[in-house]
């Protein structure tokens, strides 16, 4: 089954999105998620001038990169922020992405606001008709104390459209929630269409991610279950490493070359 397989940039956070294009190619990768989150990893952001992005779109172009994705998380609880979200939207048109990433909550800021799912969905129903426009698909990441695909998944079908589907993130659901990832996968499958892949070591609650095959989940599993549910969704690899970050820039890429290699060994065609 063919499907993207990419590089999201936020691996690169601390780093330049140019190391990050770079590392990108350099493994064997040929597409990038781009990351715009606030006060955490901005390397495209809406403030940015035109000029700046319309820099960053050659550069992508003259490396042979796709940006097919952007992480424009938002705490879409907040109805203030919802503003800030359309204008993530409008930039990922820019660089013509196909999906655009948030999490319910703030991904790195405190949250101004917490609500119910039925007021969540209320909000994402708001910007349903700019992802039309844009011709975008929003992915809503499990993270936070909203933990599984399955808390997903509930807000997902609360919104009813096909614009709307769950971005799984294969660490958090362990990170946040202590549940097994595979059995949390399989209950909700149908309605993931985007997927972080990242690797988790250590204690449950502890801070690491390692590159893909480092840790301990189970990615040969994750990948036959997609494939016997037809779900043919991209992959988007994300290392976070630990608390103190990489030690360097090489560490960085490094650990990107190794998660292709080890995605290669699992039969996944780039």
């Amino acid at each position: 089954m063919h499907r993207i397989i990419a590089v999201n940039s936020n691996t690169y956070h601390g780093y330049s999105l140019r190391d990050a294009i770079r590392g990108t190619r350099d493994a064997g990768f040929r597409y990038i998620e781009l990351t715009a989150t606030k006060g955490w990893t901005e390397h495209v952001f809406p403030t940015m001038s035109f000029d700046e992005l319309c820099k960053i779109k050659q550069e992508l172009e003259d490396y042979g990169i796709t940006p097919f994705s952007m992480s424009g998380h938002c705490n879409l609880m907040d109805r203030g922020r919802l503003e800030d979200f359309i204008l993530n939207i409008q930039l990922a048109a820019f660089f013509e992405c196909d999906y655009i990433i948030s999490s319910i909550g703030e991904a790195h800021l405190k949250d101004r606001a917490e609500i119910g799912d039925d007021e969540v969905a209320e909000h994402i129903k708001e910007i349903v008709p700019y992802l039309e426009k844009y011709d975008l698909v929003l992915g809503l990441e499990n993270h936070g104390k909203h933990a599984t695909g399955k808390q997903i998944m509930e807000i997902v079908n609360l919104v009813d459209s096909p614009r709307v589907v769950i971005n799984y993130d294969t660490a958090n659901v362990i990170y946040y929630g202590n549940v097994d990832v595979l059995e949390d996968m399989k209950a909700c499958v149908d309605k993931i269409g985007h997927i972080h892949l990242k690797d988790k070591a250590g204690a449950h609650n502890e801070w690491n991610f390692p590159a893909i095959g480092k840790g301990t989940v189970n990615f040969s599993a994750i990948i036959d279950l997609l494939e016997k549910s037809g779900n043919d969704c991209p992959l988007s690899i994300e290392i976070e490493f630990t608390t103190d970050g990489a030690k360097d820039l090489a560490e960085v890429d490094q650990a990107v070359r190794d998660s292709y290699r080890y995605l290669k060994k699992l039969g996944l065609e780039f």
